[in-house]
């Protein structure tokens, strides 16, 4: 393993937390969002994640291997489930039956995703940290 890997490791897992987190922050704030630019409730969004993979000839065997690279955000797609229908004949958007349809942002299910964001985020910046005590504990070991 390449010696700075787990750093980046880490700081991939950083940037797809902070992706997660300012798309779950977008979704909360567009939770009571009736009316979007193509005239649609506002429609929830999920970032997407996959495993970076690199492949690399072994120097010693030959052989070929695959590297974990970390993981990168491969995008971010809208949540297809139904949205919501609150009865309500004064708002604007009401239909003709006094129904308004209403994003599908469920909040508590946001704030519980944010948390599991927060964590991961934080457990990247401890590994990294610890990585980042480790090899300067190897450069004292020199003096």
């Amino acid at each position: 393993m390449n010696t700075f890997q787990s750093m980046r490791i880490s700081a991939s897992g950083l940037s797809a937390e902070r992706l997660r987190m300012d798309t779950i922050s977008s979704n909360i704030a567009n939770a009571t969002t009736t009316r979007t630019e193509n005239g649609d409730p506002y429609r929830r969004k999920v970032a997407i994640f996959e495993e970076s993979l690199k492949r690399e000839v072994n120097k010693v065997s030959g052989e070929s291997e695959i590297i974990s690279q970390g993981v990168k955000a491969s995008g971010v797609v809208e949540d297809k489930s139904p949205f919501k229908r609150v009865y309500n004949p004064k708002h604007p958007d009401a239909d003709e039956n006094g129904y308004v349809e209403m994003p599908n942002v469920n909040i508590l299910n946001e704030m519980v995703d944010m948390m599991a964001a927060t964590r991961a985020y934080e457990a990247n910046v401890t590994a990294m940290n610890a990585t980042k005590n480790m090899y300067m504990k190897a450069l004292q070991i020199g003096r």
